[in-house]
């Protein structure tokens, strides 16, 4: 099979899923080698990248997906009602922010943080799919670990966890000091 046929049954791949799929399910689609496969889907991305197309391949953590590039979403609006967009309040970033720093994480540990519930904001963030069960930890009670989606790497715009900013001991001094002082107030309240 000549390259060509490989970028069309990458593309097919990719377009029937719908959703990412692992670079080592379709280099064993193909029967080709691991390295091979990535080779051709890089040059595929770098085709789709052109302006002459309303489609992209994107690489979300050694998965490939086929979407829509962005500069085409008003085109598909005018088309379909308009998408239910998700609100993220200050506690549902708040939630999301902690579990995406330390996935994976329990409840518990999310509100020895957080110093409230967080039932609420982790089955709103499960909902809209940016937070997922990603299995039980081996203690008492074997408490459900939670961790971000494929969809939470859209969503924010980037391929791996590891690409999230990191703070510098400065700002995790000054925003100990800012829990501490709202401590304070609630407590002096």
């Amino acid at each position: 099979m000549g390259e060509k046929k490989y970028e069309a049954a990458i593309e097919a791949i990719l377009f029937t899923m719908g959703e990412s799929v692992e670079l080592e399910k379709i280099a064993g689609a193909l029967e080709l080698e691991r390295d091979k496969t990535k080779e051709i889907l890089d040059g595929m991305i770098k085709r789709y990248e052109q302006d002459d197309t309303g489609l992209q391949i994107i690489e979300l953590d050694g998965s490939y997906q086929m979407c829509t590039k962005s500069e085409m979403y008003e085109y598909l609006i005018r088309i379909a009602k308009q998408p239910k967009k998700h609100v993220l309040t200050d506690v549902l970033m708040e939630t999301l922010s902690i579990i995406a720093y330390k996935q994976p994480i329990t409840k518990v540990e999310i509100e020895k943080i957080r110093g409230v519930s967080c039932d609420h904001a982790v089955n709103k963030l499960v909902e809209y799919n940016l937070v997922c069960e990603l299995g039980r930890l081996d203690a008492p009670g074997r408490p459900l670990l939670f961790g971000t989606t494929e969809e939470f790497l859209r969503s924010f715009g980037v391929h791996s966890i590891e690409e999230l900013p990191v703070l510098n001991p400065v700002q995790v001094e000054e925003f100990k000091q800012e829990a501490e002082a709202e401590m304070h107030m609630k407590l002096d309240v």
